[in-house]
């Protein structure tokens, strides 16, 4: 299955869209392509400032080094999820609330 429609097999068939580009398909592949490539600088930014010296003295990553961006990276994302999740649940309460209104207490 291809997620811009455009791949064979049985299922893409029989359907009448037969070799055509669904447009809402690739507006949702590049905005997740940019939100994917927004992340992985972010990351690539904080983690580098945090965890390499400015000097660089050798080719490869010391111990010191790896491991400090093993942990950067694990918190960046555990961190993102946390806050993805709260979003949903406030995103959800506000829904739920009459008139789709509610404060944030964070």
């Amino acid at each position: 299955m291809s997620f811009l429609g455009l791949g064979g097999g049985a299922s893409n068939a029989s359907s009448s869209s037969m070799g055509s580009i669904n447009p809402q398909r690739i507006d949702v592949a590049v905005a997740e392509l940019e939100m994917i490539t927004d992340i992985f600088n972010r990351v690539v930014s904080s983690c580098h400032t945090k965890c390499i010296n400015q000097r660089y003295a050798e080719g490869d990553l010391n111990k010191g080094e790896s491991v400090c961006i093993d942990r950067c990276v694990a918190k960046f994302f555990e961190v993102n999820k946390k806050v993805g999740e709260r979003m949903q649940q406030m995103g959800g309460a506000a829904a739920a609330a009459p008139g789709g209104q509610t404060t944030f207490g964070l």
